[in-house]
């Protein structure tokens, strides 16, 4: 199998399963306990919030552990819809989010919270200008991705926080993808509030993290215990919790290079694409996307059988987010950037990864050649 599917999730690097493998057995106290056992759980739960808050330029204390990126988006978006309500009932927010965003959005409509959807232009970005024209006075909260799931473009994110700020409106972003592929801070880009996922950038599944800026309010959603400081209820995933703070440290320690790696390979798949084979589209910005995402319509056949007859040749690639995968359908992105339904139906996304290597690109894009030659 080689793998080109790195958006939708991650192998867990080697050195973090190494780390979290005490914590399933001897190191099994529950962090809530009184005891050394369970003492020693918490400190390692605020040692990852430490990891972690270094590699985004915040506080610990700023740092929620949750379950993934989809309930981080929750928690940050009704959570502060709702603390806030009293100030305005308004959100902005683009058309092409992740369905983690999307959903709760139009789950704050129903309990009366008005949702301005933006539109985007042919490479996915949102208009500066169209996004301050909608502010509103009873505008609270902003929610733009940092960088697209499915092809890559990256959002003017410090643009957009310093528009919040001067307007006094909270700014959240789901930066599911951009975290492990690109240097974030926080402070610097005037983010209120951020949402990220340990498997996305070579660690676990199932535990994901929340940022939000000292002084802004935000309700719980969910009740039980007094966990994450009253935000988060719920025994803390203490094996996830510490793979994650070390994957996040790892990456972080090891992001030039690894940019660097993912850039080139995703350069040349394109280049050899382009060089050999016709009618294509490439999706989304050319500059401003993640380095190792790349999205191409290979028109004349459909992105979801390509992504069959590729699997039986040993190769993983995806047609759009993983989340939606079951749903065979065009991209709702990329019909988004385009009218034309042929390039959304015929859409494959190929994001690469620090185990994979140019001969893999290579033996990837002859294939591709192989099946348009006789598929389309």
């Amino acid at each position: 199998m080689i793998y080109f599917d790195y958006a939708a999730t991650t192998p867990v690097d080697s050195r973090v399963i190494n780390k979290m493998i005490p914590y399933f057995n001897k190191e099994f106290g529950n962090p809530s306990s009184m005891y050394d056992i369970g003492r020693s759980n918490k400190y390692a739960i605020n040692n990852a919030r430490k990891e972690i808050a270094e590699a985004i330029n915040c506080y610990p204390e700023e740092i929620y552990f949750t379950s993934c990126g989809s309930e981080s988006d929750n928690l940050a978006i009704k959570g502060i819809a709702k603390a806030n309500k009293s100030k305005g009932n308004h959100i902005i927010t683009s058309k092409i989010e992740h369905p983690a965003v999307l959903e709760t959005c139009k789950s704050l409509e129903k309990e009366g919270f008005e949702v301005t959807y933006l539109d985007v232009d042919e490479n996915g970005f949102i208009n500066i200008d169209e996004l301050e024209k909608s502010i509103k006075n009873n505008t609270i909260l902003i929610s733009i991705m940092y960088a697209n799931n499915e092809i890559g473009t990256i959002e003017p994110i410090s643009e957009i926080g310093k528009i919040a700020k001067k307007r006094n409106i909270i700014f959240h972003t789901d930066s599911v993808q951009a975290i492990g592929n690109l240097r974030i801070d926080v402070k610097k880009s005037n983010i209120d509030s951020l949402s990220m996922s340990a498997h996305k950038f070579y660690g676990p599944k199932g535990v994901g993290a929340l940022y939000v800026r000292n002084g802004i309010s935000f309700k719980r959603q969910q009740d039980g215990g007094h966990q994450e400081e009253n935000k988060r209820s719920g025994t803390e995933n203490v094996p996830g919790i510490v793979g994650m703070g070390y994957a996040i440290s790892l990456i972080d320690s090891e992001l030039t290079n690894h940019i660097e790696k993912v850039k080139y390979l995703r350069d040349l798949y394109i280049k050899l694409v382009v060089n050999e084979i016709a009618d294509i589209h490439i999706n989304g910005s050319l500059d401003k996307r993640l380095p190792g995402n790349a999205n191409i319509s290979f028109l004349g056949i459909k992105g979801s059988k390509m992504v069959e007859l590729l699997n039986e040749r040993g190769i993983c690639a995806s047609s759009g987010s993983a989340c939606s995968a079951g749903l065979i359908k065009p991209s709702s992105v990329i019909l988004n950037t385009t009218s034309n339904i042929n390039i959304a139906s015929s859409a494959l996304r190929t994001t690469f990864g620090k185990y994979n290597t140019v001969e893999d690109v290579k033996f990837l894009v002859e294939n591709i050649k192989d099946i348009v030659k006789k598929y389309r």
